[in-house]
């Protein structure tokens, strides 16, 4: 079993935490046009609470543990690694709930690349223990304004995790999907669910606009973010999401592999 200490370790020699990534020019550029309320930002919440860039950056400071300092603009930015094992703690303590009540899970990516493993596992485990993991509107398509224009998805499923393909790319065996900020899949899964009569998720777990997008409409969300989506922690804020676990969401699919243990064994979920 990994112990919290190994997982520490792991979490900065990965760079999942500790010095990630992402710059710390591109998360205050994200507060900025999340103060603003850029869609591209929101990820499908609306804030109740007015959110300057100032108060985006106490936030995550205090969720994530960047630096507070508004004139710190340059280099890498910053995860507190404890913060992130704390909050593994609580999502893990959120999949045991599901698994005990038997709950109909939700499970969706908008970063397949590196994530898919992760929830996949999570995907498997649950199932096992008796949840129903759902995978409504199975090749639907999904109009999403992208920085290149208006793109048209198919939503799919893949080890019960959702997630969006370029139309004309079928097959799990292709590419594992498009990286995603849009809630309008999460939208268009749980409009069929139901439409179809249920059922509907007890829980949601993912990231991205799968997290915020189902928080928005009264679903329970837990999910991972980095320091530049700053609408997780700000859902957390505000009672929308649960959990959000702050972490480098772009590393090598691998690297994951450990926090899946971790999260698992706390469950009680292995297999």
């Amino acid at each position: 079993m990994l112990s919290p200490g190994a997982l520490r370790a792991h979490l900065l020699a990965a760079r999942l935490a500790g010095p990630v990534a992402t710059s710390r020019e591109q998360s205050l550029h994200s507060y900025r046009l999340f103060a603003a309320r850029d869609p591209r930002m929101l990820l499908g919440l609306d804030p109740e609470w007015a959110w300057s860039t100032r108060d985006l950056l106490a936030l995550m400071a205090d969720k994530c543990g960047v630096s507070p300092d508004p004139s710190d603009h340059e280099g890498p930015d910053v995860i507190d690694p404890d913060r992130t094992l704390a909050g593994l703690d609580a999502f893990a303590d959120r999949l045991v709930a599901a698994a005990e009540r038997g709950e109909p899970v939700l499970i969706g990516t908008g970063h397949p690349h590196r994530l898919l493993g992760f929830y996949g596992d999570l995907a498997d485990a649950l199932s096992a223990a008796g949840c129903t993991v759902l995978t409504p509107a199975q090749g639907c398509s999904v109009d999403i304004t992208t920085r290149f224009g208006l793109r048209t998805y198919n939503l799919d499923y893949v080890r019960g995790v959702a997630l969006v393909r370029d139309a004309g790319v079928e097959g799990a065996g292709r590419e594992p999907g498009a990286h995603s900020h849009s809630p309008l899949p999460v939208r268009t899964a749980l409009g069929a669910a139901a439409a179809a009569g249920g059922p509907l998720p007890g829980l949601v777990v993912g990231d991205h606009g799968w997290v915020c997008g189902a928080g928005q409409l009264g679903i329970e969300a837990i999910g991972l973010a980095d320091t530049d989506d700053p609408a997780l922690f700000v859902g957390e804020a505000e009672g929308r999401v649960s959990v959000a676990v702050p972490l480098d969401d772009a590393v090598r699919s691998d690297y994951y592999r450990p926090l899946t243990r971790y999260v698992l064994n706390r469950a009680g979920l292995s297999q």
